[in-house]
């Protein structure tokens, strides 16, 4: 009989090791956003909140933490400084906090090698204008050259910086005014007629622009595009009657994008659209925590509730989870150190910017 019993605790040790989930009955999940209620990244994280909640084991309640302190870097830098293992912490992360980082911004005290991305979003930008401009699409882009622009603008290592590249491959005269404390602010000012042009990403879009849209008084130009699985930049799936920024550049210049700023814009479009928010977790967190996370993640992927609510408030984009999300955030940290020097350059002769 102890032979018996010492054989199977012998086959026993012999068996591989699952990993235990972590679970979080009884806990609350703080999910920071460094932006103020009602933007792009807010929107997307609401949207997603109750099916984490849902998801996680042990379905704990899911508040979102809104750091606004600071701005967009601020509010990075206080999750940073303050984020503790074990996934009762997470944090959404946009392009706007990408992109700093990326910049080399000496206000960045954050560092996306100690976060673990668990879930990515691709998500899409449109550029629209006042009805009252007289410009009803791209057809109209003489009236829109001999305008003088007006773009409300965060700041320029934001994913304002996408646009407004954009806009001076078009050859628009397009004067920025910076420190506009959210995008929500800019889309405030263009009903006011303080400025005339404007883009929001696609959830606040969909969500803010589309209803004054319908009541005449906007009217999409054109969108950012969308990230092709060959890695061109098509049009957007939200929004496929508009033209995309390449289709526009083609049609004003009778030719299609090249050379370094082209080479420069997509490199920073893909980092800033093509996976522009992340759910991450400190990298320090039990490797149980994060697989549970990722898990969890993908159960949400897959819920068709969750897909109607995130196409219908996010946009027609698949978001990404699994060791996929692993690659994307990696694509969406590191750019061409070439596409990096021209961006810089530009900065520094168009804007003034010193990082």
């Amino acid at each position: 009989m102890k032979k018996l019993m010492s054989a199977a605790f012998a086959c026993a040790l012999l068996l591989p090791t699952v990993a235990s989930a972590a679970d979080y009955t009884d806990k609350t999940i703080e999910f920071w956003v460094p932006f103020k209620e009602g933007g792009g990244t807010d929107t997307w994280a609401r949207a997603l909140q109750p099916f984490i909640a849902e998801k996680l084991p042990g379905k704990p309640d899911v508040i979102i933490v809104n750091e606004t302190t600071g701005g967009a870097i601020g509010g990075s830098n206080e999750f940073h400084r303050r984020m503790k293992p074990g996934g009762e912490m997470i944090f959404g992360t946009t392009g706007s906090v990408q992109f700093p980082f990326l910049l080399g911004d000496k206000r960045v005290r954050y560092d996306y090698a100690d976060w673990a991305p668990v879930l990515a979003s691709p998500i899409g930008g449109m550029v629209y204008l006042r009805t009252d401009s007289g410009v009803k699409s791209v057809d109209d882009f003489a009236t829109l050259k001999d305008m003088k622009l007006v773009f409300g603008s965060q700041a320029i290592s934001t994913l304002d910086l996408v646009p407004l590249l954009a806009f001076e491959m078009l050859g628009l005269d397009v004067q920025a005014v910076f420190g506009m404390k959210s995008r929500a602010l800019t889309r405030q000012a263009i009903q006011r007629n303080e400025v005339n042009i404007d883009y929001q990403t696609t959830p606040t879009y969909l969500k803010h622009v589309v209803p004054l849209v319908e009541e005449g008084e906007m009217v999409p130009f054109m969108s950012l595009g969308a990230l092709q699985a060959d890695g061109s930049i098509g049009r957007d799936p939200t929004f496929p009657d508009v033209p995309s920024f390449p289709e526009v550049y083609e049609k004003v210049h009778g030719k299609k994008p090249s050379g370094p700023a082209w080479d420069s814009w997509k490199a920073f479009f893909t980092a800033g659209y093509g996976t522009q928010k992340f759910i991450v977790l400190p990298k320090s967190s039990d490797q149980d925590v994060i697989d549970t996370y990722r898990a969890a993640m993908k159960e949400v992927a897959e819920d068709p509730r969750a897909q109607k609510i995130l196409k219908d408030e996010l946009g027609n984009y698949e978001i990404i989870v699994g060791d996929q999300v692993v690659q994307a955030m990696k694509d969406a940290t590191e750019v061409p150190e070439e596409a990096q020097a021209w961006i810089t350059n530009w900065l520094k002769e168009k804007y003034n910017f010193s990082n």
